[in-house]
């Protein structure tokens, strides 16, 4: 797979627009949720409101958004970002649907404090679930997402319908793509070169560029590529999601625990960890007794690939002496590392931006989402 990147995000999620349209085969995860009906197209207040609920695995986030309608009939300003979290993730609820519903109050109680009650009536909320959902077992997974939206009939927003549902992985690394290169300026204008997106999460990681050259397109699966229409261009993107290979599940699969039945009693192992260690550790609902193998031993910055290889073998090969807050250090760079050159083909020398933030706004796909929303809405106009 050939890729020439002027820079790369690397979002780390492990706990990571306007006038837009995709053009798939499947049906899109948004094809008639929101219905323009719904809300005036001429909203005579210049400030929007936004509300995008991000079920991830290992946590649920809130990003209350802000818009400025400068002119009408332009794209609005995004004016600030209000956001929070709760942990563990809705999967953690899994047998305790109504338990995980009360997390979702609890941030829709954020949002409400964030909003003045004079826009609530018009201001949608929609909750989009990750891998955490997608692993889960369907009848699960939407008995989570029936007591998520009863709490949202209960609110004062604007709910719109299927407001509540399971994102398809690859529109995750699509909308965060556009949130990266919306709040880079690079969706600005036209000619500029894009940021290619890896956003590795918990159970799932995404990637999402714009292929530079012809043998690209040509070489890539069909399914692997994706139209998308903004600010009257069109992007032939690359984007795909791995799932079950995110942080989290490597760390499952690395300990030969993913998929396991009848783990009660049971302490998984691994050279990867400190050898004194003994500890549990919980992931999707379930705990997780685990240990080293006894008998064989945010502000981010720019990195190369070959600085996660470096640091992988520094630590793994000094785990007695090496402190750290996670124990699972050793293992997750080696995961990173292997990731990003065996799975993604990067070189060593492929330079790296790790960041959670830009322009003090959280990347990941929520924000691209919002601004979907909005203009699906007929807010935005």
């Amino acid at each position: 797979m050939a890729t020439s990147w002027g820079a790369v995000f690397f979002t780390l999620l492990a706990s990571c627009v306007c006038g837009a349209a995709f053009h798939r085969d499947q049906q899109t995860w948004f094809q008639g949720v929101f219905l323009s009906s719904m809300c005036p197209v001429n909203v005579s207040a210049s400030i929007l409101y936004g509300i995008m609920f991000d079920a991830g695995s290992t946590g649920t986030r809130v990003h209350v958004y802000t818009f400025v309608q400068k002119t009408p009939g332009q794209l609005p300003v995004l004016e600030g970002e209000i956001f929070d979290s709760v942990k563990p993730g809705l999967s953690a609820f899994v047998d305790q649907p109504k338990q995980g519903a009360e997390t979702v109050q609890g941030l829709l109680d954020v949002a409400k404090d964030s909003i003045p009650r004079s826009h609530w009536k018009r201001t949608p909320v929609v909750l989009k679930a990750t891998a955490g959902l997608r692993l889960l077992p369907e009848q699960k997974a939407q008995a989570l997402l029936f007591e998520v939206e009863e709490i949202f009939r209960k609110s004062p927003f604007l709910v719109p319908d299927d407001s509540v549902s399971i994102m398809d992985g690859s529109y995750e690394g699509i909308l965060a793509w556009v949130t990266v290169n919306f709040l880079t300026g690079q969706l600005h204008g036209r000619g500029q070169e894009t940021l290619g997106t890896l956003d590795l999460g918990g159970a799932s990681t995404q990637i999402t560029f714009l292929p530079q050259f012809k043998e690209t397109l040509e070489q890539t699966p069909r399914d692997y590529l994706t139209s998308f229409e903004m600010f009257n261009s069109t992007y032939k993107l690359y984007t795909h999601s791995y799932l079950g290979f995110g942080l989290k599940a490597a760390r499952l699969a690395t300990l030969g625990a993913l998929e396991m039945e009848g783990i009660a009693g049971h302490t998984f192992r691994s050279a990867c960890l400190p050898r004194w260690l003994e500890a549990e550790w919980v992931f999707g609902g379930v705990k997780y007794q685990y240990g080293g193998n006894q008998e064989d031993y945010e502000r981010g910055g720019v990195l190369k690939v070959e600085d996660f290889d470096r640091k992988a073998r520094e630590v793994c090969d000094n785990l007695e002496n090496f402190t750290s807050g996670s124990p699972f250090l050793c293992m997750d760079l080696s995961y990173i590392t292997a990731l990003l050159k065996d799975g993604f083909g990067f070189a060593d020398s492929t330079l790296l931006r790790l960041t959670k933030k830009v322009n003090n706004i959280e990347t990941g796909w929520a924000l691209g989402a919002t601004f979907h929303l909005l203009q699906s809405l007929g807010i935005s106009h």
